[in-house]
Formats: C-alpha cells, sequence, structure tokens
C-alpha cells in the first residue's frame, strides 16, 4: 500500500446510532489524491465540511467525536479503522445524523461494504510517519508510548475488576489480513449499569445487545456470547487504530497502551504532531515503487524508504 487509494465505486450505508437512537444515512463517494477523508455533515439545508485529522477532535469522552461551525460527527473509530486497514486515503462522506451508525459494534460491517465497493489506486506515493524516538503519557495507571519500529504494531494491555474481562492482552503487527482476521469483529462493550445510567441521560439509544457486549454480574449478556475469548482488548486495538488514523498518514512503529482509552490516544497522536524532532515523513521514491511492483514485495519496498530516509 505505497500509493494512495480511494474506493472504486459509490456506496450507500445505513443504521442506527449508538447514542442518538436515530437511523442515519452515509455515501462513501471516491475521491481524488491527497484529498484526505472528509465527512459532509447535513443538517436540514446546511452542509458543514468535517475533514478527519485531530485538529478536529472536539471529544473523546465516550467516543472519538470530529466537530466543526457547530456540527459534530460522532463515533467515527470503527469507521476509521476499516478505512485505514484498506489503505484508504480519500474518500467523501456525506452523512445525514450526528454519528456514524454503530452497526453491530465492529469494523466487520464496514469492511464488508469497502470489499464490495472495490478499491481504486491512484497516482500518488502514501507518505508515512516513522517514529525515531520514543514517546510517552502517563497519567496515573493509564499510559500510552510510542517506539520506533520498521512496521505499524500495537500492543495493548487491560485491566478490569470484573472476572468476565480481567486482565487481558494482544499484539499484532499490522496487516489488512491481520486487522481483518484478528481485529475486525471485535465489537464494543459496557457494563449493565453504565449503560442503564447513560440511557436514564439521553445516551446510548440504540445500544443493545445486537451492538455492543454487554456485561452484568453474572458475565456477559449476550447469548451468542464472544466473538473471541480476548475480544475485549482486541476491540481497544480496533479504537486505537482509528483513533491513530487521524494523524493523516499511515505509522511506522510500535503503540504500547495499557488502559489506555479514546482521550490518551488523541493525546499521543497530538504529542506526536507537536514533536516533529522524534520522527519524519518517509515518502517512496519512484525506484522503490518499481522495485515494489517487480518483487510484489510489501516488506522490500519499506525497507527501501526506510533505508532513504
Amino acid at each position: 500500500m505505497i500509493l494512495q487509494h480511494t474506493l472504486n465505486k459509490t456506496v450507500s450505508i445505513s443504521g442506527i446510532g449508538l447514542h442518538s437512537g436515530a437511523r442515519i444515512n452515509l455515501t462513501l463517494r471516491p475521491a481524488t489524491a491527497n484529498t484526505g477523508i472528509v465527512f459532509h455533515r447535513t443538517d436540514g439545508d446546511q452542509v458543514v465540511d468535517i475533514k478527519a485529522c485531530s485538529e478536529n477532535v472536539v471529544d473523546t469522552r465516550m467516543a472519538t467525536v470530529l466537530g466543526s461551525r457547530g456540527l459534530t460527527v460522532s463515533t467515527i473509530e470503527h469507521f476509521m479503522a476499516a478505512l485505514a486497514a484498506y489503505g484508504i486515503d480519500n474518500l467523501h462522506v456525506d452523512i445525514d445524523g450526528p454519528e456514524v451508525p454503530v452497526l453491530d459494534g465492529s469494523a466487520a460491517p464496514f469492511i464488508r461494504e469497502i470489499q464490495q465497493a472495490g478499491i481504486r489506486t491512484l497516482d500518488r506515493c502514501r507518505k508515512f510517519i516513522a517514529i525515531r524516538k520514543p514517546l510517552e503519557i502517563i497519567e496515573g495507571e493509564k499510559r500510552i508510548s510510542i517506539i520506533p519500529s520498521r512496521f505499524f504494531r500495537i500492543s495493548f494491555d487491560i485491566a478490569f475488576d470484573h472476572p468476565a474481562i480481567s486482565v487481558q492482552n494482544f499484539s499484532m503487527k499490522f496487516s489488512t489480513e491481520t486487522f481483518c482476521k484478528d481485529i475486525a469483529e471485535a465489537r464494543t462493550f459496557g457494563f449493565l449499569h453504565e449503560v442503564e445510567y447513560l440511557k436514564a441521560n439521553g445516551l446510548a439509544r440504540g445500544g443493545s445487545l445486537e451492538n455492543a457486549v454487554v456485561i452484568d454480574n453474572n458475565g456477559v449478556m449476550n447469548p451468542e456470547g464472544l466473538r473471541f475469548s480476548n475480544e475485549f482488548v482486541r476491540h481497544k486495538i480496533l479504537d486505537a487504530f482509528g483513533d491513530f488514523s487521524l494523524l493523516g498518514a499511515p505509522l511506522l512503529g510500535h503503540i504500547r497502551a495499557f488502559k489506555a482509552g479514546h482521550d490518551l490516544n488523541a493525546k499521543m497522536v497530538r504529542l506526536i504532531e507537536e514533536n516533529p524532532s522524534h520522527w519524519t515523513y518517509v515518502e517512496f521514491s519512484e525506484q522503490a515503487i518499481k522495485e515494489a511492483k517487480r518483487f510484489n514485495s510489501k516488506a522490500f519496498a519499506i525497507d527501501l524508504a526506510w533505508n532513504k530516509a
């Protein structure tokens, strides 16, 4: 994925918003190189363009929320993770409500729509952010760091005082295949008392066992059970993958997190942007592209670019 990509054709997605409970419609339209991911948020006759980038993040309390000129788009992380997994750099996203539909609570439905639409390769190179020096944030028990790596890797640890979750950890070196197999189907989760509190306060109106793993005092309430024995930590990696895509360029680095969430992810994205001496842009040369195509090897192409930087 050394060249930029967009979708091959327009595709529409409809579903319920997790917090609003309203039916929301998305239309994904191909875009030209260097457009980025742009949400076109409609509200009546008003249309506001909101680029998917860190400077437009306005809230991270329960989801990652983008906003501009008084309008917002919430719960973008699963959708953004699916786009990043397939190297979709450029896309117009028409949306008629305040949040991306939750669908089944994972990235898998978005993956299926991307596969159905197909992917178009564009004639511009991607820029990668290659981490050169470590960065770290510690807030009480929570922490997140990023260290140099020739690949993009996420290692995540969680710990909950509940036997259904307890301590879980998972690490993955990113590829489209590993994301789809190991991460995409992991669903969002919450505790029953939290869901009841949110609903009592006008939130989580669209939440149900159809789109989230819900845990009560006895364990997982979903009759079908878990998709993975450690589905909870895998979903944390899914969220982080979507959140870090707001850097606007794919990463070459190793993220290590403990008890982190959207807030800490967003803070690390900002810390990376504020410390350019800790990273460099890597852009593939025409020779690297020719060699990569000739050998059909992504790893070879990455080595060429890394050594050139």
